[in-house]
């Protein structure tokens, strides 16, 4: 086989938010340091490639999106290979590895990736390397740098073996599997042992041999007399004064040009509506505040079935951007028409310039509509600023913080630390990069996603969405700031926000008029947000109105399930004669009197029987006098308590359960309360406890709309 031929692999990538792809950039960029021709596609480009005659080696990288789902990209694919006539030797040519994205503060960890993986495997493809599992809780890199690192030692022992015989295609997992899991003393791990230690892989004597090792030099470096305390700006021994591998430079790819004039710029997908109320729904000494917002949705015929969100575009904070565009020297610049084009002689592979960059848009409004500002830079975006950097030390610290040996200190300082570009340029006050570098390594501004919290039945032409306004206190790294859509919605709000308490009741069912606000030139206008609707595919009522149901929504969690009770108070005031099952509620907050968040509905619902039990807790308050034992804190206190009857909905009833909130603590919790109560009920351990809970989550009777 030619060795032109042998050396050539192929890439595939399935990304939701851009993670993905970066990850399958970057590693085609370093296929050639390593001897290697890498050919790169999306998966749902399949015109780009065929799997069922595809003899090279194929790397895949997947990540995760809702409730444990292949990403948007990848689903057309899946169904492809999900096909039941397939025959189950279909890709048994086909040697692959697999890098699979996710997060552990939700249920279904990497199930995108190991949904292909799985398939792959049952249509008889082989692993030529194991399968990596990376998890955005405790940082991606953990695990996809080593991964990255063993691969090219597995795609060398592949490429041997397809040169050598055919013949040895069936041990070849085995045999690279067996190398992969060896330990520096020689004993093995096994496969769930790699999921879990993967970053424990050292980097290859090869690789340190190609130059990536940078010393160094006193010449450049300021000598500390004292240093106490690492931070943002400075290292302490041993790191300090270490020898650093730091990541490839990546190649620039992107020529960006000012002109004159611009062009106006559309949100392409969205629609402008109305904000036709605001309502606080907090006590102003409450711990966080939520805000309602009702918007006017009639104009565009938006619909929404309860269970749904909506996605809300908000721009970076104009102070960020402004103090942006100061510090990289183009204030005065900040209305010329931005071209972007690529490199003629970029050696970046299948280089394309960002779909999210609108040609001819101002340089403002790009900042301000189109950039993840806020977004913490990658090692990758920290490497290309040390080239941009004047000073010595700094210079030295960015190489720290990118480095395999400075790991730590970017998690604490950078990751960690919520730290973004700005506060980069602050903290290291030579560094000057240009435009190209910011378009090249800013991801796309995410619009934030919000569940609507009513019914169209109840609320016609209107949606209600409810958040708490996020507070990120300061800290060395970067000053006290708000949430950027959270801030920056209660910031657009605050000429029409109404305290807890003063919106009459007329009002509560959608008839007040749109509030207008005064303009700079005095005239009067309507306070208008971007939104798109963002269906779910399950997590909606049960078709069947007799199913019984449980809900579990602490603090502004409970709002899909304000439009369920909505909802199912209509459809019983409309059929007095049918049949409804019954609805449970666990809804928790930290002080009665503060936030308990739409209070006086949730009590109607509960007075005239929409809602069957309404199960609160209040983990701040003190006890009362009676001096209450045991009082239940948080909801899954309470869901311990009602074990009987949680257990007889769900296994007996055939009931569903929702629950809906923060995922890194309730959405865990409530989960192994869960598998407590299913476990006692039926007299069986916690293994089989977790087949009945994966059996009630393959049903569509165990729904999550959790977030981190």
């Amino acid at each position: 086989m030619p060795c032109e031929v042998a050396a050539r692999f192929l890439i595939l990538y399935g990304s939701q938010r851009g993670q993905a792809q970066s990850i399958a950039e970057e590693i085609c960029q370093q296929a050639a340091e390593h001897g290697f021709t890498a050919d790169i596609s999306c998966l749902s480009n399949q015109h780009n490639y065929n799997l069922d005659s595809e003899i090279r080696p194929v790397v895949f990288m997947v990540s995760t999106t809702g409730d444990g789902d292949p990403p948007d990209t990848a689903q057309k694919f899946v169904r492809k290979i999900k096909n039941k006539s397939l025959p189950h030797h279909h890709f048994s040519h086909l040697r692959y590895a697999l890098l699979a994205l996710g997060d552990t503060n939700y249920a279904n960890f990497c199930n995108g990736g190991k949904t292909i993986d799985s398939r792959l495997q049952q249509l008889g493809a082989k692993h030529f390397y194991p399968t990596g599992h990376a998890d955005d809780g405790t940082g991606l890199e953990v695990v996809v740098d080593p991964w990255i690192e063993g691969l090219w030692d597995a795609l060398k022992k592949t490429f041997s073996s397809m040169a050598t015989s055919d013949q040895q295609d069936a041990d070849l997992s085995d045999c690279t599997q067996d190398n992969f899991h060896k330990t520096a003393s020689g004993q093995e791990k096994n496969k769930s042992d790699l999921e879990v230690d993967l970053h424990l892989l050292k980097l290859s004597e090869a690789d340190s041999q190609k130059g990536k090792e940078i010393k160094s030099d006193s010449s450049d470096v300021e000598t500390l007399s004292t240093v106490l305390v690492a931070s943002l700006k400075q290292s302490v021994p041993p790191l300090s004064q270490s020898a650093l591998s730091v990541p490839a430079l990546p190649a620039s790819y992107l020529e960006v040009r000012l002109e004159q004039e611009p062009v106006p710029s559309d949100k392409d997908g969205y629609h402008e509506v109305s904000i036709s109320k605001a309502v606080q729904l907090t006590q102003d000494d409450a711990v966080k505040a939520a805000i309602l917002l009702e918007l006017d949705i009639s104009e565009q015929n938006l619909a929404y079935q309860p269970g749904d969100g909506f996605d809300i575009l908000c721009p970076n904070r104009a102070s960020e951007v402004e103090e942006l565009l100061l510090r990289l020297d183009l204030q005065t610049r900040k209305n010329c028409a931005v071209q972007v084009n690529l490199l003629k002689n970029s050696s970046k592979k299948a280089a394309k310039v960002p779909l999210h960059i609108p040609q001819n848009g101002s340089l403002q409004f790009i900042l301000t509509w189109c950039l993840e500002i806020r977004s913490a830079p990658k090692k990758a975006f920290v490497r290309a600023l040390v080239d941009f950097t004047q000073n010595g030390s700094e210079k030295r610290r960015l190489l720290e913080l990118c480095s395999k040996e400075g790991s730590a200190d970017y998690n604490s300082f950078v990751r960690d630390a919520n730290v973004c570009l700005l506060d980069l340029l602050r903290a290291f006050p030579s560094c000057l990069p240009p435009l190209s570098l910011l378009f090249e390594h800013l991801p796309k501004l995410q619009p934030r996603a919000y569940s609507a919290a009513s019914s169209s039945l109840q609320h016609p032409g209107k949606v209600n969405l409810v958040f708490n306004v996020v507070e990120f206190p300061a800290r060395p790294e970067h000053p006290a700031r708000k949430g950027l859509c959270t801030g920056w919605l209660a910031g657009h709000v605050s000429s029409i926000l109404r305290p807890l308490g003063t919106v009459p009741a007329s009002e509560h069912l959608g008839t007040s008029a749109l509030p207008k606000v005064s303009t700079l030139n005095g005239s009067q206008c309507h306070l208008q947000v971007h939104v798109r609707p963002r269906p779910s595919s399950t997590f909606h009522l049960p078709a069947d109105p007799s199913v019984p149901v449980v809900m579990v929504g602490p603090g502004t969690g409970v709002a899909p399930f304000i439009g369920f009770l909505q909802q199912r108070e209509k459809e019983r005031e409309a059929n007095r004669e049918a049949t409804f099952g019954e609805m449970w509620l666990f809804f928790g907050c930290r002080h009665k009197d503060k936030d308990f968040l739409f209070r006086e509905e949730l009590e109607r619902f509960a007075h005239n029987g929409t809602l069957s039990h309404l199960i609160v807790c209040f983990s701040r308050d003190e006890p009362d006098a009676a001096g209450t034992v045991n009082r239940p804190t948080y909801v899954q206190h309470n869901l311990r308590l009602h074990a009987k009857n949680v257990a007889s909905i769900l296994l007996k009833d055939k009931g569903s359960l929702y629950v809906c909130g923060d995922a890194k603590n309730m959405a865990k919790d409530v989960n192994d309360t869960l598998l407590e109560i299913i476990g006692n009920e039926l007299q069986i351990d916690k293994l089989d406890a977790m087949k009945t809970v994966a059996g009630l989550r393959e049903e569509k009777r165990y729904l999550q709309d959790i977030w981190s």
